[in-house]
């Protein structure tokens, strides 16, 4: 397994860690087999989702703040409700098929950390199985 920090510097965002997922993949040298990325947090998620185009991102976000959740009056006194809320929704593990030692994402896919409750410095897990 491997470890790495993701520094996020807004409280609500999405960073693409495609190509540090894909180096743990090289590294790992899996010709083909499975990769699992976790997020070990309870208010941030990783997501697939598109990456040609840098809008994407931040259209998924102005539809999740359309949920209306920080508008709520939720019992948990730390306030950040929504932001677990979020990362229940989106999820804290995707797992991507590797061939090849390449990722098999699609042509327009990329890998994103989702941030819900920053900043702060996050991790992210990757660990790879196969041959």
């Amino acid at each position: 397994m491997v470890t790495f920090q993701v520094q996020t510097t807004r409280k609500v965002e999405l960073i693409d860690i495609t190509a540090k997922v894909a180096e743990v993949v090289a590294k790992e040298n899996v010709k083909s087999g499975l990769c699992c990325v976790y997020i070990p947090h309870t208010t941030a998620a990783v997501t697939i989702n598109e990456n040609a185009d840098p809008t994407v991102p931040k259209d998924i976000l102005m539809g999740l703040s359309h949920l209306k959740l920080e508008s709520l009056h939720f019992a948990h006194v730390e306030g950040n409700s929504p932001a677990h809320i979020k990362s229940s929704v989106i999820g804290c593990s995707i797992i991507i098929i590797v061939e090849n030692n390449c990722l098999q994402l699609g042509t327009w896919q990329g890998i994103f950390f989702c941030e819900f409750d920053g900043p702060r410095t996050r991790k992210v897990m990757v660990q790879c199985i196969g041959t």
